[in-house]
């Protein structure tokens, strides 16, 4: 069971180094928000499932942190990108905005 928990958080960490890494490459705020909080998201699962490998007296409560994580980050990194999107940060390369009619957006010339 030891090896089965080392394997899970070493799969754990890498994730969190590939977000991180993610967050570094990515070329606008929309992807840098999608590599963080996917990798975030299952570097955290397999962190918690590789510590309740070892600690299985601690279980229930790591998996009522992972439904707290699941919960939390999809509200946590759509609220970024609403808030990014309502900044107009938008990238260049934006071919069809679909969510200018639900929140308008900034005119490209002064009103």
């Amino acid at each position: 069971m030891e090896i089965a928990s080392y394997i899970f958080m070493t799969i754990g960490g890498l994730f969190y180094l590939l977000g991180g890494l993610g967050i570094l490459r990515m070329p606008d705020t929309f992807n840098r928000i999608q590599a963080g909080t996917k990798a975030t998201t299952l570097g955290a699962f397999t962190l918690l499932i590789g510590i309740g490998f070892n600690n299985p007296e601690w279980f229930p409560k790591l998996l009522l942190i992972i439904v707290f994580i699941a919960f939390a980050n999809p509200i946590g990194s759509s609220a970024l990108a609403k808030a990014s999107y309502k900044s107009c940060d938008l990238p260049d390369n934006l071919v069809q905005d679909d969510l200018i009619d639900l929140f308008g957006g900034k005119e490209d010339g002064p009103s």
